[in-house]
């Protein structure tokens, strides 16, 4: 799960966000202890439970940005003749990554 996240984070990088806003998302996603104070004293420490949920809409935008990097995986693969496409459509479109909200379909 680490890599996942570091390549997320390589990802907001080369996509030119700043720095900061990093960090912000970065917090948001790793885990923090937490103590609550009962009667003035606090309680042991514990870690809640982080993470995204499905309708989350910070899921969504990151799923976006690891899927552009997909993309850009797939373009340097065709280029390298890796792998090959299809043709779709009357216009005969070359295609081999077709991407709708959050679907990838490798063709």
């Amino acid at each position: 799960m680490k890599d996942s996240w570091e390549f997320i984070y390589y990802m907001l990088e080369r996509l030119g966000f700043y720095g900061k806003w990093i960090l912000w998302i970065k917090g948001s996603l790793e885990p923090a202890s937490v103590s609550v104070l009962v009667n003035g004293s606090p309680t042991k420490e514990f870690f809640p439970k982080r993470g995204l949920r499905q309708c989350d809409q910070l899921a969504l935008f990151l799923f976006l940005i690891v899927a552009e990097g997909l993309a850009g995986v797939s373009r340097l693969a065709k280029e390298k003749n890796l792998i090959d496409s299809v043709e779709i459509g009357r216009a005969k479109v070359r295609v081999n990554m077709l991407q709708y909200a959050d679907d990838t379909f490798f063709l």
